[in-house]
């Protein structure tokens, strides 16, 4: 992979995955990279000593490094606990849950003023993303395997381990796709769905019939 692929694949994956759409965005077209609300306070500050913009160009220098974490959800079906007539019936009766996606948020203090500029920039994160529900805003969530999309953010919890001498580093952002279309809110399978709306039984079943197929 060439150097511009790779730093573009960064920059995608790794420093801006989470978009706000909606909420907040309406007002800039609908969508809002979070890396534009995680790098503004750094920005200014590194304009304040006189390196700012070359501190962009550097991924490695970025406030926030983003990873999705293990457990995410691509497909979650239940199924029915009640009795079935059969095999075929009890195969199909599934039920579509909504998925999950859970991002880590690494971004530990760097660079002189660290300590002050992420006080500023969690700070403003959290009452921006406050704002962002409030206005009924969801997130697109892009991933390496699948983009999330129509996401609601449920929860954003301290993550750090014990692998820095630095306290809340890391942040895990929880996520929701739910079901908000007619098309996900299905059910049922088609076959489930053409029983309830009154499948005809093709014959008329008799003792000799089963005795054969048994036989």
């Amino acid at each position: 992979m060439s150097t511009a692929l790779r730093t573009a694949f960064r920059l995608g994956y790794e420093i801006s995955p989470v978009i706000l759409t909606n909420g907040i965005a309406k007002l800039i077209g609908g969508y809002l990279p979070i890396v534009a609300l995680t790098e503004a306070p750094s920005l200014v500050s590194g304009l304040l000593q006189g390196n700012g913009l070359s501190a962009l160009t550097n991924v490695d220098q970025y406030f926030a490094h983003w990873m999705p974490l293990a457990g995410s959800t691509l497909i979650k079906n239940e199924i029915g606990s009640y009795p079935f007539a059969n095999q075929i019936i009890a195969a199909n009766a599934i039920i579509k849950q909504p998925n999950n996606i859970s991002m880590l948020m690494v971004c530990p203090a760097q660079r002189t003023g660290g300590y002050a500029t992420k006080l500023a920039t969690i700070s403003a994160l959290k009452k921006t993303l406050d704002y962002h529900h409030q206005s009924g805003g969801t997130y697109t969530v892009v991933t390496p395997s699948y983009i999330y999309t129509g996401c609601i953010l449920t929860a954003m919890t301290d993550a750090t381990g014990g692998e820095s001498n630095q306290v809340q580093t890391a942040w895990r952002f929880d996520f929701v796709q739910p079901l908000i279309t007619l098309e996900d809110a299905g059910s049922f399978s088609s076959f489930m769905q053409s029983l309830e709306g009154g499948l005809p039984i093709v014959g008329n079943p008799t003792w000799s019939g089963l005795l054969g197929a048994i036989i």
